[in-house]
């Protein structure tokens, strides 16, 4: 099972379709591994729904430079950073532009949701947001 985590805790799974690999003609949702192109993705993000990109270690940060790429190229759609994210990287996940983590419930157990819900306000706790007060 897994555990996604938002601004508001931890929640159920609402994404019922089937992830695919990039290039599948007419797929709703995409599996990226931390290594993915995503220059080959121009012109072929229009219908899909989530694009899901794998942390295969946190101390593997690749995942979040996809995720500030693909939004450069324009993508609305949910962002799903999902594998060994730690709560502390909770904050640089959004500021990327991811909307959602997803972890195992074992990391769920380690890090229960008050730990992931201090790092929420992500908008507030920034360098910028300091400077401005």
């Amino acid at each position: 099972m897994t555990v996604i985590v938002t601004d508001t805790g931890f929640g159920p799974d609402t994404f019922t379709g089937s992830f695919a690999a990039p290039g599948t003609p007419g797929a709703a949702a995409l599996d990226l591994g931390p290594d993915a192109d995503v220059t080959t993705l121009a012109g072929a993000l229009e219908g899909v729904a989530v694009i899901r990109i794998a942390f295969p270690s946190f101390a593997d940060g690749r995942g979040f430079t996809l995720a500030r790429r693909l939004r450069l190229m324009g993508y609305t759609g949910r962002l799903r950073a999902a594998g060994h994210v730690i709560a502390d990287q909770y904050a640089m996940a959004r500021r990327a532009g991811f909307d959602e983590v997803e972890i195992s419930d074992d990391l769920a157990a380690r890090q229960p949701q008050d730990q992931w819900l201090f790092r929420a306000d992500w908008r507030a706790h920034d360098y910028r947001s300091r400077l401005r007060a």
